[in-house]
């Protein structure tokens, strides 16, 4: 067998080894600040602290975790994920059936398929959408940052390969039993396309959690900002009474700590999804490469 010979064992071992080292260089910066979060004052502003917290105490997280303003973007930002990603899989699912049948079902499905691939190559600008948005009365509201982004291109175009590869005889069969196409398209091609869903959810919940400039433009007022937006603003302030309404109980922390303390409990909501979507994740994410 060829799984047994020393070449195939040697890249096993060497291809391993890579992938390890990499995990831990991808892990390395997240550590970093979960130690920086645990550690006292003094070697944070003194920059000794490594991988391993050094005088340890939850005071950074008490002061994060008692800050209203630190709370309110983080309700803010699930609140935006949510149902960025129920909105966005919505309009993706239902534009990508119809714009992955054939030209005999769909007859304009070449033309509306264009105005989508357009967008990629042209986009309206910063300051068109800009100005789109505050004409509709959208600024200030959870919609400015779900409605500009609820499609996205790339996800629609995975969805419409997935799609493709859709045994017809599946829908053939249930257009004989007079099933109708929005029967077919909830009975037959959603359950079929659960790994690409789950895939492409968590695609679209990494870019609504992440997504911090458009809450800096179409977001004026501070207590609106979502989670990522609003430790933007945290990380580019210096001096520690601005860090939060907490004032002067902060002068007792390091503002490094606080920061780290921050952007760590910022990460572990998407760190938590992973393991629960890691099943369809390998299915999903070659969905459309595999042609029959």
């Amino acid at each position: 067998m060829y799984y047994k010979t020393w070449p195939y064992r040697f890249f096993s071992f060497f291809n391993h080894l890579l992938l390890f080292g990499v995990a831990v260089l991808c892990m390395l910066p997240l550590w970093h600040t979960l130690a920086l979060s645990l550690s006292g004052r003094a070697p944070a502003n003194a920059n000794r602290v490594g991988l391993i917290p050094i005088d340890f105490t939850l005071d950074a997280y008490q002061k994060t975790l008692a800050n209203p303003d630190f709370l309110q973007a983080l309700f803010i930002a699930f609140q935006r994920t949510l149902l960025g990603t129920v909105f966005g899989m919505l309009v993706i699912f239902l534009a990508a059936y119809p714009l992955s049948r054939t030209t005999s079902v769909f007859r304009f499905r070449t033309y509306y398929s264009w105005f989508f691939i357009i967008t990629l190559l042209f986009s309206g600008g910063l300051i068109p959408t800009y100005i789109v948005v505050q004409k509709l009365g959208l600024m200030n509201s959870i919609w400015a940052l779900i409605l500009p982004s609820a499609v996205n291109v790339w996800l629609l175009i995975l969805m419409m390969s997935f799609f493709r590869n859709v045994p017809k005889e599946l829908e053939e069969a249930a257009l004989m039993d007079g099933a109708g196409q929005f029967r077919i398209l909830f009975t037959i091609f959603l359950p079929i396309s659960m790994p690409a869903v789950a895939t492409l959810s968590l695609f679209t919940m990494v870019h609504h959690w992440n997504s911090w400039f458009d809450g800096l433009i179409y977001i004026t007022k501070a207590e609106k900002y979502p989670l990522s937006t609003f430790l933007q603003t945290i990380l580019v302030q210096i001096d520690t009474s601005q860090l939060s309404s907490v004032g002067r109980d902060l002068e007792n922390i390091s503002n490094k700590t606080v920061k780290a303390a921050q952007i760590f409990i910022g990460a572990l909501p998407i760190l938590a999804v992973y393991p629960f979507l890691q099943k369809y994740f390998v299915k999903g994410v070659v969905l459309g490469a595999i042609k029959e």
